[in-house]
């Protein structure tokens, strides 16, 4: 009776699997391809028979995959084709799906079969399966402002369940916004896999501040931890704008452009991608001069200053600038090599021409000297002059030379020095004058043979040498200074050597001043004497009437020869 009544029960059991027993439904999350682990969640019963583990169909009928005798400890698996060399089942009845797969999200139920009871723990078991990474697909080239681009499709492939995409433009999330922002979703499922695709599409309004914007999209799916998202690799997109402003500029960048320089004028407009012919305008020229490349100008010069434009070809758009060419021009007068004489006066003119107003230097020997002109010239005022001018901030420096030499006649001195040994006597002299002079000694009558020394420049105009001489008796020493602006004589008498010298004038000049005061002395006094010689004359001629004519002449003779004799010591004297 035992025996048929546990039949019986199994029979009741196999028959009637929808029989509940109250127990609470759980939930194992799985991930797709890995394995499902299902606990039977009840706790084992005494006297077990045996475990068995179905499914339910969508419709509620039961499919039965595998069973576990507790009494022989042998396992039976069902033939189920899809579930086929994918099951384990454990000694504590627990159930292992391996490869899990979407059609493996069902309600899946453990039974536990006793004598007379069977207890059963169902499991709802969900499957996740994450999204491949997302591509932004069909990116165009370029985006032009004004207008909605397509910026790209958003594909997220082989998701389980469905996932969401999102939009980020710079990492801050773009929602759609009419005529601005415009999204568009695509959702798909594999009808084999049960796997789900999503694909979203962006146009977006660009603008001048998407020049170097990136986008990005991100897909948001479910995961047996929580929400996960994957993002896409940046994209970001020539942007072409039309040009609004154009510009000039000079290259390469100068503060300061001087005549001689070589330059270039670029044009240049902000659009994207940036217009490649300009016109350029340089001064003058009202019709321009049409250019795909740069305007150069080489060897610049100061008649190019002016205002420089260009514009577009079709001539909507115009920039300008300004340039001014810096020079620096002298003008000396008199320059080069400039002769003058002692006592002359210079004038000299140095005026600069240039970009702005600017002062002279001169210099002497690298000293600034004052302006000229000398109003009174001398040896000193010799040398080399530079009259300087620069523009410092431009780099621009001028220099103009004039290279003066002041000449003027022999000035000679004679001087005598005390002799020592009381042999020979000593005269020196001294000279002056440029070009240098030459000078020569000789004795009165060329009688006395003199031995001169070598000349010692005292300066580059002055000159001395010594004379020595040993004179029998008194004579006078003679020298001629002379250049080609003319002589200067000079004299002096010296005494034998026997006879020591006496002070007296040291110079005596038989040309010039002196030696012209001398005759002219002698001569007047010539003249006075036959004055009074033709006076005396007339008064003796008159007295003598009683006398001979031969002795009032003889007589009138002695006197006027008396007179004329007292008259020449006089003048000796």
């Amino acid at each position: 009776m035992a025996a048929s009544a546990g039949i019986v029960l199994t029979m009741c059991v196999l028959c009637a699997a929808t029989i509940r027993t109250g127990f609470a439904l759980h939930t194992v999350n799985a991930v797709y391809g890995e394995t499902i682990v299902i606990p039977c969640g009840h706790e084992i019963v005494n006297e077990l028979l045996f475990a068995k583990w179905k499914y339910e169909n969508p419709d509620g009928t039961p499919v039965f995959i595998a069973s576990r005798s507790a009494v022989k400890n042998k396992i039976t698996y069902d033939n189920v084709p899809e579930y086929n060399g994918r099951l384990d089942l454990s000694e504590n009845y627990t159930l292992s799906i391996i490869n899990a797969r979407i059609e493996d999200e069902k309600r899946f139920v453990c039974m536990l079969i006793t004598e007379d009871n069977v207890f059963e723990e169902p499991t709802l078991i969900r499957v996740f399966k994450p999204p491949s990474k997302p591509e932004i697909q069909e990116q165009p080239r370029i985006m032009e402002t004004g207008k909605l681009n397509k910026v790209g499709d958003c594909v997220a492939k082989d998701s389980y369940p469905y996932g969401n995409i999102t939009w980020y433009r710079n990492g801050k999330i773009l929602l759609p916004l009419e005529g601005a922002v415009d999204i568009k979703w695509i959702k798909e499922k594999n009808s084999t896999s049960g796997l789900h695709s999503m694909q979203s599409s962006l146009h977006y309004m660009t603008t001048k501040d998407d020049i170097g914007a990136y986008f990005r999209c991100t897909v948001t799916y479910f995961m047996p931890n929580g929400q996960v998202s994957k993002e896409s690799d940046p994209a970001s997109f020539d942007i072409y704008y039309p040009t609004e402003k154009v510009t000039i500029q000079i290259l390469p960048p100068k503060k300061f452009i001087k005549e001689g320089d070589n330059i270039t004028l670029q044009c240049r407009g902000n659009g994207n991608p940036p217009p490649q012919e300009f016109i350029y305008y340089p001064p003058g020229h009202e019709e321009g001069i049409i250019s795909s490349s740069a305007y150069h100008i080489t060897d610049i010069k100061r008649n190019a200053t002016g205002d420089y434009k260009c514009s577009l070809s079709n001539k909507n758009m115009m920039a300008s600038t300004t340039i001014t060419v810096h020079y620096l021009d002298l003008s000396l007068s008199p320059s080069g090599e400039i002769t003058k004489q002692i006592g002359d006066t210079l004038s000299v003119l140095c005026v600069p021409f240039a970009s702005k107003n600017i002062s002279v230097t001169f210099m002497k020997d690298s000293k600034v000297v004052s302006a000229l002109p000398f109003n009174n010239l001398q040896y000193r005022d010799s040398g080399i002059y530079e009259c300087l001018a620069s523009l410092e901030e431009e780099g621009l420096q001028s220099r103009k030379i004039l290279n003066l030499t002041v000449e003027g006649k022999p000035r000679l001195k004679l001087t005598k020095n005390p002799s020592s040994d009381g042999k020979t006597k000593t005269i020196s002299y001294e000279v002056e004058g440029f070009p240098k002079p030459e000078v020569q000694c000789n004795s009165a009558g060329n009688v006395l043979y003199l031995n001169k020394t070598e000349e010692t420049a005292l300066s580059n105009i002055k000159y001395s040498a010594k004379i020595i001489i040993s004179p029998e008796e008194n004579t006078t020493v003679i020298c001629v200074a002379e250049n080609k602006l003319g002589k200067e004589v000079r004299s002096l008498n010296v005494s034998a050597i026997n006879i020591p010298e006496q002070d007296e004038p040291n110079d005596r000049s038989d040309d010039g001043s002196d030696h012209a005061k001398l005759i002219v002395g002698i001569v007047v006094g010539l003249l006075l004497a036959a004055l009074v010689a033709g006076i005396i004359y007339c008064v003796y001629t008159k007295r003598s009437k009683s006398a001979t004519k031969h002795v009032g002449k003889e007589l009138g003779n002695t006197e006027e020869n008396k007179k004329l004799e007292e008259n020449n010591h006089k003048l000796e004297a």
